[in-house]
């Protein structure tokens, strides 16, 4: 047994850094007046600045300008406030194109603007999970006003090519948006250099906080204000302004570095390498090396994921699965289905990702649980059964 638990869904949420902590304290215990009092007292002022100085740092990781950035409650807001704030404020079109892989802030957005009466086209992808970029130049037609393909998926980590996606927009006179939320600060994303017109991103999976997101605007793109309230975040997202989230933010980014990046994408190596080579009939899901540095995402073939997920809790290891029987929707992953996956793919997947507390040494200890437990699992399995008689006919 594993005495200490061993994180591997940092995709999902991750620990926050102390000295993100500690440089959120302040707007917690001493300048916690809002931003919008710096014109009656000076620590509102303070408040304002101390906003407005993340702002610029987070902007300028995008390669934007701080007009150009605005705070939100996280991606799933910056997604909606994207799809539907352009949709809201378009006079072009009532057409979007968005791919089947999308996160579900994506996803359900453009569904819920397809009851309002809008169009929508759902992109195929291929079995790494990248859209036909020739489908997407098809699919543009006089009505369509924006395109919405994330930067990487949330599941199998495939990283889209936004910089041509972004091209073929720009050409076609469309709006460009792409759900940033696991490459932010990981991947790199010029706005300078990739024609973009909205980004997603958000502190949770970089060891910020949570409750606290943000959404690029490029200069001159129409966007309705879409949830009513004050005055803030240049008049477009009323509400109280989360300052300690924001410092908080700014100080997360600031601390990735291009060496913790590479350790991610050693771990990840390493752990697909090893269960591929030591873990009979198991696929890789997504792109071997087009994918960000901290997700491995890998189908053990004839065992539920959710038992293999349950077998790895109780030997302190912190994993996620595609199966149905851990989602509240109770579907099979549709991103295992997007690429072609059956069902049996897809209850059957593990999602590994890394973060700046895991190590080298928890990869190989992970591996040679999952060793034991899958032999374990699949000896009692119907499906591992049905295989053995299979192999003994041979």
């Amino acid at each position: 047994m594993v005495k200490k638990p061993i994180y591997l869904d940092n995709a999902a949420a991750t620990r926050l850094d102390e000295r993100v902590l500690e440089a959120m304290k302040p707007y917690f215990f001493d300048t916690y007046a809002v931003a919008t009092s710096e014109f009656a007292y000076s620590q509102g002022i303070e408040a304002g600045e101390a906003l407005e100085k993340a702002r610029g740092a987070l902007a300028a990781a995008l390669g934007a300008t701080s007009e150009e950035f605005i705070f939100t409650s996280g991606s799933t807001e910056s997604s909606n406030i994207a799809l539907k704030g352009a949709a809201l404020a378009n006079k072009k079109g009532k057409h979007i194109i968005v791919s089947k892989i999308e996160d579900f802030s994506v996803l359900y957005s453009a569904r819920a603007l397809e009851k309002q009466g809008f169009k929508l086209t759902y992109l195929d992808v291929d079995g790494d999970g990248f859209i036909d970029l020739d489908q997407l130049k098809n699919a543009i037609t006089r009505e369509t006003f924006l395109v919405s393909i994330q930067h990487a998926n949330q599941e199998i980590g495939t990283i889209q090519d936004i910089a041509t996606i972004g091209k073929i927009c720009r050409d076609k006179g469309v709006l460009f948006h792409t759900d940033a939320t696991h490459t932010f600060a990981r991947v790199p994303l010029d706005t300078r250099k990739i024609a973009v017109d909205l980004v997603s991103v958000s502190a949770h999976t970089i060891h910020g906080p949570k409750g606290i997101g943000g959404l690029y605007i490029r200069k001159g793109t129409k966007i309705a204000k879409w949830m009513d309230g004050g005055f803030q975040e240049f008049n477009l997202r009323g509400g109280m302004e989360n300052i300690p989230g924001a410092v908080g933010f700014a100080r997360a980014v600031e601390l990735v570095t291009p060496q913790e990046n590479k350790k991610l994408q050693a771990m990840r190596d390493r752990i697909i390498d090893r269960i591929l080579a030591k873990i009979p009939d198991t696929t890789l899901n997504g792109h071997r090396r087009k994918r960000v540095p901290q997700n491995a995402n890998i189908t053990f073939h004839f065992v539920e994921g959710e038992s293999i997920t349950l077998h790895l809790d109780m030997h302190g290891f912190a994993v996620n699965t595609g199966s149905a029987c851990f989602s509240r929707s109770l579907e099979s992953s549709h991103v295992i289905m997007g690429i072609g996956g059956d069902h049996e793919r897809a209850h059957g997947s593990i999602r590994f990702t890394f973060g700046r507390y895991n190590t080298m040494k928890e990869v190989d200890t992970i591996v040679k649980a999952l060793t034991d437990i899958i032999s374990e699992l699949r000896s009692i399995s119907p499906l591992g059964k049905e295989k053995e008689k299979e192999e003994e006919k041979r």
